[in-house]
């Protein structure tokens, strides 16, 4: 499809230069009718300014959404009951928002008619992968056009030129003060990139951190949090029913007071290169570290196990932008299915950066039986002398194999 084919594109705009740039470029270069969509996923500024900036220029078809609750319940807790985390740490912050605004970009394409989608995403970085994985998923033949794939504003001084000749509307004086580092954000984490973190040896500055106090600044006394599941998910906190927005808004509130949740980390991404980011994840820590104190009262060793051993799949397939594949959904229905026994309690200590299991029970699902498992008498409910035939029969192959070893020696 050549550009001048395009009539109508679905932008995702968040109002601040980039975009607002976008928009104007995708007009002057596409010649085509323009829609915005700016998403509400918790990243904790007014989506509504966008709205302002968008009539300002021009824009007739306006979409703005509060996704917050769909981005925990749909997208986040599914991904938790996988325990998932890319290379060891990365809590797939950012990973997981993008392919709910890709379902919406295809959605209200379809809805206005749009032909075309649009996004801000870099050249480098792998939202643009995740992005467009998602919409052709959802969309095999829309058309996708990333402007920092065919233009030459590859700087801010360019931009921000950009906007000036155009008559687009930037609070220069906001601008000039804007922070050194690339950041996103939404309920599950805060991202930053670039500036001092590209020198992967610089540690980063304290004021940069957004969400957080550092640990030598937080209470000296521990938070103490009760955290109710049902089938591998919260759903009451200290006995407080919560809907899944407002568990991640509370624990990321009680995680960042207590200094939870902070990371450092050289990752690989799926475009090739290695890059260093810092990410703030309060509520993404907690949870992590209590479902899996859940799971260990109540799941199965082997399927507990079987998770483990999938896990690091099905956290790249998320990382790479493949949520919308068959072979994630074929995976979340396994993982699904071993949630039906993650219920009970598992109560933490939140101290100086710490997450500290303090208590777990299930009413109904544990598979801790004290009767065998004290070191007390047992009364007869486990026969040590069955272990000598159980080591054995586990042993028949060493023992084989040590044997004709040895006569071989011979």
């Amino acid at each position: 499809m050549s550009k001048n084919k395009v009539n109508k594109v679905v932008l995702a705009y968040s109002g601040g230069l980039d975009t607002s740039v976008i928009l104007k470029w995708l007009e002057d270069e596409y010649g085509c009718e323009v829609v915005t969509f700016t998403a509400d996923i918790g990243q904790g500024e007014e989506v509504e300014p966008a709205r302002v900036k968008a009539q300002a220029m021009g824009i007739k078809e306006i979409y703005i959404e509060d996704l917050r609750e769909e981005f925990a319940r749909d997208y986040v807790f599914p991904m938790f009951r996988a325990n998932a985390i890319y290379e060891g740490e990365y809590l797939l912050g950012t990973s997981i928002a993008r392919p709910l605004i890709a379902k919406r970009l295809v959605e209200i394409a379809r809805e206005t008619g749009a032909d075309a989608i649009s996004h801000g995403a870099t050249g480098k970085g792998n939202d643009q992968v995740r992005f467009e994985l998602g919409a052709y998923a959802l969309m095999p033949d829309v058309k996708i056009i990333a402007p920092w794939r065919e233009w030459d504003l590859l700087s801010r001084e360019k931009l921000m030129a950009y906007a000036a000749a155009h008559g687009i509307d930037v609070d220069f004086a906001k601008a000039g003060k804007k922070s050194p580092y690339s950041m996103d954000a939404n309920l599950l984490h805060i991202s930053y990139e670039g500036d001092i973190l590209e020198d992967p040896w610089n540690e980063p500055e304290e004021d940069m951190w957004r969400w957080t106090v550092s640990p030598e600044q937080a209470p000296d006394q521990p938070a103490y949090v009760d955290l109710t599941y049902e089938k591998g998910d919260i759903v009451a906190i200290d006995g407080k029913a919560m809907s899944p927005a407002e568990v991640m808004e509370y624990l990321n509130k009680i995680g960042g007071e207590n200094g939870v949740g902070r990371d450092d980390i050289v990752e690989n991404r799926f475009v090739g290169m290695k890059s260093r980011g810092c990410y703030e994840t309060p509520a993404g820590t907690i949870m992590l570290k209590a479902h899996r104190a859940m799971e260990s009262l109540t799941l199965d060793r082997e399927a507990a196990h079987l998770k483990d051993e999938l896990m690091p799949r099905y956290a790249k397939m998320i990382y790479n932008g493949f949520w919308w594949s068959p072979e994630r959904e074929m995976l979340q229905a396994a993982i699904d299915q071993t949630q039906q026994v993650v219920n009970g309690v598992v109560r933490l200590k939140l101290y100086k950066g710490n997450v500290i299991v303090a208590g777990r029970k299930s009413e109904s699902n544990s598979l801790f039986d004290e009767a065998i498992a004290t070191f007390d008498d047992d009364q007869g409910a486990y026969d040590q002398k069955d272990a000598g035939g159980f080591i054995k029969l586990n042993a028949l192959r060493l023992r084989v194999a040590a044997r004709k070893q040895a006569s071989n020696i011979r």
